[in-house]
């Protein structure tokens, strides 16, 4: 088998534009993968055409091979949107050798650990960064059937915060704590906000509503920042989304503060991220990938945590997106009372709808502004008012 030909699509919504691949090959088999990057849409795509000539022609089998081509042989370092290309990539060669064998990606991986997979919600608190309305939206999570539910709480700061914008944080936290319950898990969205006094000093006044998780308190750049926070909250801290090697993973790693890992697979890798998994594990921590993308990136963080001993939670934004947005793919994921049942169709279990994406097309104030007053309500930076 061979592949013969690489296709781009861009589906726009409000929130964000996502990039979808789809590769061909001599024997009629193809495959789907993302490579969604937020406000870099087009770049990625653009880098996606300039890698496909290092694998046209290759055998969709040998991933690592068809990877290394595309990432180790350019020899430059582009970061996410290198990485977010060649996985786009990666992935639909995945789906190819699932569609090949029969078998979904998760038994070609190591076989499936989880029967179901346990679901947080996330994208539900679209409104005014009011408690009122964090608790109101709060509770419709419950409704749904979910046990656990992520939010930022935290407005457009950045750094510091001042006494007032303090308080209304962590008063959003107190009241989602009061909507649901002591049942529910409250994973707290940092979104590399802070400085690590600033983490620690919010992180100790949200310790009694009991966080799950503080994810990403303070930048990814500067590991020893995180790592202070993670040793001054009697909570855990996580973080991962940011990082495209293995080797940023084992730098944290080795520091064993941070036991709960969010590695991005579409920045990673589809192999990579599952070798994260052993990593991980060896350090006794759990893994929680990003799946803050499109739909055809939750299908895969679902195959990739089938397969994951020490998987821990599955992110998801379905049941709150516009309903368009599952159109656009064939089975998308679903989540039935708080958990997502693995799919056991060949490759991802999913493919594009191409009528439904040509209806939503790129638009370039499609991404999520947020460090801009009002991104909580996912409209996109057009209906955002710049910070002064």
């Amino acid at each position: 088998m061979k592949i013969t030909d690489i296709k781009t699509y861009i589906v726009g919504n409000p929130w964000k534009n996502w990039v979808f691949v789809r590769v061909e090959t001599d024997e009629g088999i193809h495959g789907i993968g993302e490579g969604t990057l937020n406000a870099f849409a087009r770049t990625v795509e653009t880098a996606i055409q300039e890698l496909s000539p290092f694998v046209l022609g290759m055998d969709p089998f040998q991933t690592e091979i068809l990877v290394q081509r595309m990432v180790r042989d350019v020899y430059s370092d582009g970061g996410q949107i290198h990485k977010a290309a060649a996985t786009a990539i990666e992935t639909a060669c995945w789906d190819i050798i699932g569609k090949a064998t029969g078998r979904p990606i998760y038994d070609l991986l190591g076989g499936q650990c989880h029967r179901r997979l346990r679901a947080y919600a996330n994208g539900w608190y679209r409104g005014p960064r009011e408690p009122e309305m964090f608790a109101e939206k709060a509770r419709e999570v419950v409704a749904h059937g979910y046990t656990a539910m992520k939010f930022d709480p935290f407005g457009a700061n950045w750094r510091h915060m001042t006494p007032r914008e303090e308080d209304l944080s962590v008063a959003i936290v107190q009241a989602v704590r009061e909507a649901v319950g002591s049942d529910v898990d409250l994973l707290i969205e940092g979104h590399c906000r802070f400085s690590a006094a600033q983490a620690v000093k919010v992180g100790h006044r949200m310790a009694p509503f009991r966080p799950a998780l503080f994810e990403e308190p303070v930048p990814h750049h500067n590991p020893l920042a995180l790592v202070e926070v993670a040793r001054h909250l009697p909570f855990p801290v996580s973080c991962g989304e940011s990082f495209h090697t293995l080797q940023q993973f084992a730098e944290l790693l080795r520091h064993e503060a941070v036991q709960i890992l969010q590695p991005e697979p579409l920045f990673l890798g589809v192999l990579a991220t599952r070798q994260l998994c052993g990593m991980v594990d060896a350090h006794y921590g759990v893994i929680a990938p990003h799946s803050a993308q499109g739909p055809v990136c939750s299908a895969l963080c679902v195959q990739i945590n089938a397969c994951t001993p020490n998987f821990y939670l599955h992110e998801i934004f379905d049941d709150f997106n516009d309903d368009w947005e599952t159109r656009i793919v064939t089975n998308p994921v679903k989540v039935e009372d708080g958990y997502i049942t693995p799919s056991p169709l060949p490759g991802l279990g999913l493919d594009l709808n191409l009528e439904e994406m040509a209806r939503h097309p790129y638009r370039q104030q499609n991404y999520l502004p947020l460090f801009r007053p009002g991104w909580e309500r996912r409209e996109g930076a057009a209906s955002n008012v710049v910070s002064e």
